[in-house]
């Protein structure tokens, strides 16, 4: 999922399908929206597809076109005014607050972060003080060296003894066989199982999620809006999440279908990856169907405190005002 098709901004325009539930009258007109994804199309994205091809959103009076991201952030593209909605995350979302883009969370399309590092199980690391005396390939980000340093020294080790390295290639099997780095950090609901289960390599996670007395849990990834579309037309916002709820409780209780409505947008992906990866999301996009989308403000305070301690936001960053809970 870290992997994107750089086509240029705002191109490659992907409509899924025909409706298969009753559509408006054809003498009443659909309300374009626009929505930019945030990677290439895959599992994350199943809900929004589910949801267009069974109609969902036009039956709520919408016309939705999905945007694969191009070399401008949709975040920015979304707070200039090109977009109704955009797919991000709230490592992104935050520091854009912070920069002056009036961007919120409406939304969290995954319940908990399914983020893990991940090594060949030869390399011995199975807990995060392992990792001293061994490479990290990232990106260079400074999230990435707080959250590996938190989980190093939380687990008793010593940050200073991790060397972080660049990857030379987002193809992380190549990454790992070839000795580039020794662990890396992915999206269990993509690379996690095409490592482990399309490819058969025999790797070892350190997942994010055990270790949240380290490190915070946060929306990974999550639908925004701007500000003033919140405060204009509150209506059209709602209706757009509510038909998008539709398609993420189908996508939870049917995973085929999720896979499915993915696999007719976007046919170049591996089926069998699809499959997999849709049935693993569809217990983890929320606790029950009726609980999609919904957004904690212990998890946003958590997080954004931790990005504070890390000098990554400003101490005086008004939290409250990036995400709104009410929408759905």
């Amino acid at each position: 999922m870290r992997t994107r098709f750089t086509v240029g901004a705002i191109v490659g325009l992907l409509l899924v399908g025909c409706a298969s539930s009753p559509a408006p009258s054809q003498s009443v007109a659909l309300q374009k929206i626009s929505v930019i994804l945030d990677w290439s199309p895959n599992t994350n994205h199943s809900g929004l597809y589910l949801a267009q091809a069974r109609g969902y959103y036009a039956a709520a009076g919408l016309d939705v076109t999905f945007i694969e991201p191009g070399d401008t952030s949709g975040l920015t593209l979304l707070g200039a005014g090109q977009a109704d909605f955009a797919l991000s995350v709230a490592e992104s979302l935050l520091p854009a607050r912070a920069q002056g883009v009036p961007v919120v969370s409406v939304a969290a399309i995954v319940q908990h972060n399914t983020s893990s590092l991940v090594s060949l199980t030869e390399s011995r690391i199975t807990r995060p003080k392992d990792l001293e005396g061994k490479i990290y390939g990232g990106y260079d980000g400074q999230l990435e060296k707080a959250l590996i340093s938190a989980l190093v020294a939380c687990d008793g080790g010593d940050p200073s003894k991790v060397t972080f390295g660049p990857l030379p290639s987002d193809d992380f099997r190549i990454g790992l066989t070839e000795g580039s780095y020794d662990a890396a950090w992915i999206f269990n609901a993509w690379d996690g199982i095409r490592l482990e289960q399309v490819d058969n390599l025999p790797v070892s996670t350190i997942d994010f999620l055990d270790h949240i007395d380290c490190i915070p849990d946060w929306y990974t990834p999550l639908i925004a809006t701007t500000e003033s579309a919140i405060a204009s037309n509150p209506d059209r916002v709602s209706s757009f999440l509510q038909a998008t709820a539709k398609g993420y409780a189908d996508a939870m209780n049917d995973p085929k279908a999720a896979a499915a409505a993915l696999m007719s947008a976007a046919p170049e992906l591996d089926a069998d990856l699809v499959t997999l990866s849709a049935d693993y999301l569809s217990s983890r996009y929320a606790v029950t169907p009726a609980q999609w989308g919904a957004q904690q403000e212990s998890v946003w305070n958590a997080f954004a405190t931790f990005l504070i301690d890390n000098e990554l936001l400003p101490e005086d960053f008004q939290i409250g005002a990036a995400w709104n809970g009410e929408l759905l």
